[in-house]
């Protein structure tokens, strides 16, 4: 009996190091699958319009900053740029603000599962780095042609096809490849956006829908 109980129970020693296995390489997986979800991807060089550090593309050189975080899957950005880009572009141009432009991502679980989001604003950052001059142009394709919501959106192929027709050739190869598909998702983590449009005035952030923020607004803009 005593000499029974000596024995080494080998079966459940190799069930106990199995277990041990199966743990370790699912720890591995978990740590791989993290490390994907917070991989911002390819880092963009940045051009004479665009930070790459801060993601901002900016137009003008005056003393206040505004900011404006968008997403291209967003209907009330393309509603905003609609109602307040032409006025937003013009005192830029006429140096009374600093308008500084962010892409971000943040709408991907509304596209199906393509990460539209995601694309799309990788592809603005693309035209951004590469045909500076003609950002203003491709965003503005972007919003007359966002899809709905709810929708699979529109495939990397016509985003790379708008970059052609508003003559940002330099930036199609970038967009084809998904460069930087992370990026815009990375911006509005780093800048904690819940939600789209958010518009900072020199670094305070607005509450669209209170009157008393959108006439600091305005007033920069008249």
């Amino acid at each position: 009996m005593a000499a029974a109980q000596g024995k080494t129970n080998w079966f459940a020693i190799g069930i106990s190091a199995a277990v041990v296995v199966v743990l370790v390489a699912l720890g591995g997986v978990v740590l791989w699958m993290n490390n994907q979800a917070n991989d911002p991807g390819a880092a963009p060089t940045g051009s004479e319009i665009f930070n790459a550090e801060t993601g901002a593309i900016s137009f003008g050189d005056g003393e206040d900053t505004v900011s404006v975080f968008l997403d291209f899957q967003c209907p009330a950005c393309k509603s905003f740029e609609e109602q307040m880009g032409p006025a937003l572009e013009q005192a830029a141009e006429a140096g009374k603000i600093t308008l500084e432009y962010h892409p971000i991502a943040i709408l991907d679980r509304y596209s199906q599962g393509t990460e539209y989001s995601s694309r799309s604003a990788g592809a603005a950052i693309c035209v951004a780095e590469n045909n500076p001059d003609l950002y203003l142009d491709y965003a503005k394709t972007l919003f007359a042609n966002q899809p709905a919501e709810n929708t699979s959106g529109l495939p990397t192929e016509q985003l790379a096809q708008f970059a052609t027709q508003v003559g940002a050739d330099d930036s199609v190869a970038c967009i084809t490849d998904e460069t930087y598909r992370k990026y815009g998702a990375a911006q509005a983590k780093a800048h904690e956006i819940g939600g789209t449009p958010t518009v900072d005035v020199n670094g305070e952030r607005l509450n669209l829908q209170d009157q008393a923020d959108m006439q600091k607004l305005t007033k920069l803009l008249g």
